[in-house]
């Protein structure tokens, strides 16, 4: 349970930043089901991410990682559609 609150911390603390320091890199969250949140999906949903890692669900909405789009210029967030900016990708 510890692994869990920290991950949940550790997304609370980039829903603030948006982007890691040093730095400036874009953060996403990796959900518990592998899909790819953006930051402004997960604000809109932090209820929800929340109560599943409070009650331990397995339903898609804990958060496994932060983790910085690098590249990738075709990921997109698996509740809102919308492209997840990268650091280095090209447009």
């Amino acid at each position: 349970m510890t692994n869990s609150i920290q991950r949940l911390h550790q997304a609370k603390q980039a829903l603030r930043d948006k982007y890691a320091w040093p730095g400036g890199y874009p953060l996403y969250l990796i959900m518990d089901d592998g899909a790819a949140l953006s930051i402004d999906g997960a604000r809109q949903e932090w209820r929800q991410i929340c109560y599943s890692h409070i009650t331990n669900q397995r339903d898609g909405w804990r958060v496994w990682a932060v983790d910085v789009n690098w590249e990738d210029t075709s990921l997109v967030c698996c509740h809102t559609n919308q492209p997840i900016e990268s650091a280095y990708g090209e447009d």
